[in-house]
């Protein structure tokens, strides 16, 4: 009777390829078998009256399906440097600085809006119309002081051609110079035509989509041509408008075909002695630190344009290179058009940094080093750009503000 009970020996099995995939099924390789998933007996093979353990291959399987890409998923999303990441949060914060002064700047214009109100009502009730025409002298809009301005025979030309040579600071930087340039240029006692050739790419972009109050600019032209065809434009723009007063008051006979195109650039071996009505003054609109030698030089020998540079060194003596932003430079002509002094100008604007003296005086910043005083003129570059973003919303602010002066009596 035991002999009956006891179980029967298990036949051996011959260990070929066919024997082991009929008893333990196909190799687990993580390749998807075909059969619904979720019957886990199914995948569990049996010898006899004994279940076969599987469980090792199981887990081995689950992992490799987990560790293996779905179909149609996205690869995971590449890790960014810390390089990167500084980039977007310096961007980022940016972006809320700028909206937070615009907003600070909208509601000081309203308060100073209701001030004023309020004073021209004090004004009429104690005082009558005589004390409103009084205080109304007293704040006369910035569109009655712009109106001050004479248009001369004069043109600036921005040649922006350089766009593929700057980094994305540096095009942040030259986007402020530019902006702080036609600022400039509107608000000197004589102001000249000016133009922005080759404008165009990723700083045509800045100005669209961040510095928008371009769009509202007076006497500039933008276009995406080079600054040989502004030039050929500022001719017989120049022709027909601008007086010969102020700076060329002593040249009544001067004619437009007198005038010439003139590319400054501090490489050049000529000297820039003063400026002449009907002439066109191209500037190079580029911000590098000088990296790249020499390149708005070559460019106009290029194009055969002349070329000249500032008389920095007959009048300033420079404690370090004088190389000098874009903005510098059109202000420096500003100046001698007011003043007609070189050495005058170049002390109302170079800045202080550059230990700049009239020839025989110490310079203030002379005893900075080189090194230093670059690493101290990208900080402050970095600084005036951000100023310069809103300076062009300041201004039409301002206008808005001084058209309803005259009006603020009859609130």
């Amino acid at each position: 009777m035991e002999e009956q009970e006891r179980p029967r020996k298990l036949p051996k099995l011959d260990h070929n390829e066919e024997t082991v995939q009929e008893v333990l099924g196909p190799a687990m390789t993580g390749a998807v078998v075909d059969g619904p998933a979720d019957e886990p007996e199914a995948a569990i093979a049996q010898i006899g009256n004994e279940p076969l353990d599987i469980s090792e291959f199981t887990v081995q399987k689950a992992t490799t399906n987990e560790s293996a890409p779905q179909d149609g998923a996205e690869a995971a999303a590449p890790t960014m440097s810390k390089n990167q990441l500084k980039k977007i949060r310096r961007a980022e914060a940016l972006q809320q600085k700028r909206a937070l002064q615009k907003a600070q700047k909208k509601d000081k214009l309203q308060e100073k809006k209701e001030r004023r109100r309020a004073m021209f009502e004090e004004a009429k009730a104690t005082g009558g119309e005589e004390a409103v025409k009084k205080l109304r002298e007293t704040f006369k809009s910035t569109k009655a002081k712009h109106a001050k301005s004479t248009l001369l025979p004069l043109t600036f030309v921005m040649d922006c051609g350089y766009d593929d040579l700057m980094s994305d600071r540096e095009r942040i930087s030259l986007a402020g110079q530019l902006t702080r340039s036609y600022s400039d240029n509107s608000r000197a006692p004589y102001i000249a035509h000016m133009m922005f050739s080759s404008f165009d790419k990723k700083l045509k972009e800045r100005f669209d989509t961040v510095l928008v109050t371009h769009k509202n600019w007076k006497r500039v032209r933008l276009m995406q041509e080079d600054f040989v065809h502004a030039s050929e434009l500022a001719k017989a723009q120049m022709k027909a408008r601008g007086q010969l007063v102020g700076p060329f008051a002593d040249q009544p006979d001067a004619k437009p075909e007198d005038g010439e195109i003139v590319y400054l650039s501090s490489d050049s071996e000529n000297t820039l002695t003063e400026l002449k009505p009907y002439s066109t003054y191209i500037v190079g609109a580029l911000v590098d630190k000088n990296r790249h030698k020499a390149v708005c030089y070559n460019q106009a020998v290029a194009k055969g344009i002349k070329t000249a540079k500032l008389p920095i060194g007959q009048y300033i003596q420079m404690a370090h290179r004088p190389v000098l932003a874009t903005n510098h430079v059109i202000e420096i002509m500003l100046q001698w058009l007011e003043l007609r002094d070189w050495g005058k100008a170049f002390m109302k604007v170079i800045p202080t940094r550059k230990g700049g003296a009239l020839k025989g005086e110490k310079p203030e910043a002379m005893q900075a080093t080189d090194g230093g005083a670059d690493e101290d003129a990208e900080d402050v570059d970095e600084q005036q750009a951000e100023v310069d973003q809103m300076k062009q919303m300041e201004d039409i602010e301002d206008m808005e503000e001084g058209s309803e002066d005259g009006n603020e009596e009859k609130a």
